[in-house]
């Protein structure tokens, strides 16, 4: 039965094992903005914050 001349070290093994990619980050279109932005998360329009469409914090570039 063969054997490996050199031990294989851990994170090399890992590597080869791993079946995770790089995946695309998933964006969605907001109604009320139309801006694009990440789901369940809050983005900035014109310097205004926004979460679910809904306005948070007014003018937030001049904080």
């Amino acid at each position: 039965m063969a054997h490996p001349k050199r031990k294989m070290s851990k994170s090399r093994r890992d590597k080869r094992r791993t079946h995770y990619k790089a995946d695309k980050p998933s964006l969605t279109v907001c109604q009320e903005t139309g801006a694009v932005h990440l789901p369940h998360r809050a983005y900035t329009v014109d310097g205004n914050l926004f979460y679910n469409g809904k306005l948070i914090i007014e003018n937030t570039a001049a904080i």
